[in-house]
């Protein structure tokens, strides 16, 4: 029983251990129940069948750039407000807006254009300016509470986002690579094969190295039956022009 492993697709090769572990885990072959070369086949191919298909990232950003979008459209609008406000001087409390106003300005008016983490620090200190007794009372007398609680809703809900987000990536990272996982997995699924290989002329293990063989290959054939292979192949077998 001969195959080529490494030629294998990272698909194909999950099938194939997969394939193994079933049937010799089906209780049919006495001889290979519970072998420790079985059970360590089982706990690396689980390890392989969590990585090979991971994604590289999280895959949270697009949901990190919705909520900073909100927090910015939230951000914006309670600075034009006030920027409006401020310059209508017959309004009641206009001096209060151009008060708050100055705040916004003392921390960017621009803050929607800065990187994530430099907004955020920013943005911090001007929530955290913003919520002093003196400017609530101002903001509750512009009817801006509303306003002010939501930038700081949606501030807080993207803290909360991005930082799910860079757990996750983090979490990804710190995973042994596919790669090398699949380097393990080969090593152990050859010397599971070769064990069968070796007892194939036991009478015990006769069948169970028939069905493996039978495994092995149609996983075979499934490498040689791809498009690219039988290109390759045509190619090999064409007469020179």
């Amino acid at each position: 029983m001969k195959i080529a492993l490494t030629r294998l697709s990272t698909k194909d090769l999950a099938t194939l251990t997969q394939r193994i572990i079933n049937t010799s885990d089906s209780g049919t072959y006495g001889v290979i129940t519970n072998h420790p070369l079985l059970i360590e086949l089982k706990t690396t191919y689980a390890d392989y069948d969590d990585v090979y298909t991971k994604e590289t990232f999280s895959g949270r950003g697009t949901d990190v750039a919705n909520s900073d979008r909100d927090r910015d459209i939230s951000f914006r609008n309670f600075k034009n407000f006030l920027n409006g406000y401020r310059k209508m001087v017959l309004m009641p409390n206009y001096q209060f807006a151009e008060d708050i106003f100055e705040i916004f300005k003392t921390y960017s008016l621009n803050l929607d254009k800065l990187s994530y983490s430099s907004q955020t620090a920013q943005m911090k200190k001007l929530i955290e300016e913003l919520e002093t007794p003196e400017n609530i009372q101002k903001l509750n007398a512009l009817l801006l509470l509303p306003s002010f609680y939501e930038m700081k809703s949606k501030h807080e809900a993207f803290e909360q986002i991005f930082s799910e987000q860079a757990s996750a990536n983090a979490n990804l990272r710190t995973m042994k690579t596919a790669s090398a996982i699949r380097r393990d997995l080969e090593k152990i699924l050859t010397s599971f094969i070769n064990l069968i290989t070796a007892m194939k002329d036991v009478l015990d293990w006769k069948l169970l190295h028939a069905d493996i063989n039978e495994l092995a290959k149609a996983a075979k054939n499934s490498t040689l039956n791809k498009p690219e292979n039988n290109i390759q192949q045509f190619k090999k077998n064409s007469p020179p022009l």
